[in-house]
């Protein structure tokens, strides 16, 4: 069987900043802070490594219960952000997973850096969470290879056996997605849909290169 292995942010959906301005404020308000200093890169990331950046510029402790403090209030935050901020599905995605979750050949999980609820919750706003069954999330990981080894570890769950990483493709919008995918040697496509022009992720050698996902052939006709 053939795999997908989708990122979230930037491939499936952009939320508009939602997930930003959900952990900005989570931060302020939590941690009693009257403004952010700096700015934190978030494409491509996991949360976990998000919020320790967060935490070290502004003098907060990166402790196990901070970071369950400030998910918690970002968790809590994020739904009004999604609610509030003009996101989007992006182009040609609802009719791909679709098609492909009528078509029974490819199976389908997520390679993302949210958090397992954070995922949960940006692809259930938008109408997509029933079409991926396993994943690799960014609850504790700080490094995206990481994340995608626990993808890999839950795929073969979800198999219930050995995978062919021939047939095992990563979708993502970043250089980090392709590195990722590289780290557990597994074949990516990535498409310029998010911050990445389609320049920057040329240079880091992907399988296929897409502008979008509005014409899906090039990506079906390797899961054919």
């Amino acid at each position: 069987m053939n795999v997908g292995l989708f990122d979230i942010d930037g491939t499936l959906l952009s939320s508009g900043g939602a997930g930003r301005a959900a952990m900005e404020t989570a931060l302020l308000e939590e941690f009693g802070l009257s403004r952010l200093e700096g700015r934190v890169e978030f494409s491509g990331r996991t949360d976990r490594a998000i919020g320790r950046d967060l935490f070290r510029l502004h003098g907060i402790e990166d402790c196990p219960a901070n970071w369950e403090r400030f998910l918690a209030a970002y968790l809590r935050r994020l739904p009004a952000c999604l609610a509030r901020h003009q996101g989007q599905v992006l182009p040609g995605i609802a009719n791909l997973l679709q098609h492909l979750g009528g078509a029974g050949r490819v199976a389908l999980g997520l390679l993302t850096g949210n958090t397992r609820e954070g995922a949960r919750l940006k692809l259930g706003h938008y109408g997509l969470a029933h079409h991926f069954h396993f994943g690799g999330y960014g609850d504790h990981h700080l490094d995206r290879c990481d994340v995608a080894r626990e993808a890999l570890d839950d795929l073969r769950r979800y198999l219930r056996g050995p995978v062919c990483r021939e047939r095992i493709w990563v979708v993502g919008d970043t250089p980090l997605d392709i590195r990722c995918a590289r780290a557990i040697g597994v074949r990516v496509a990535a498409v310029a849909t998010g911050w990445h022009s389609l320049d920057e992720l040329a240079a880091e050698g992907p399988d296929l290169l897409l502008r979008d996902l509005s014409d899906p052939t090039p990506l079906l006709k390797v899961w054919s």
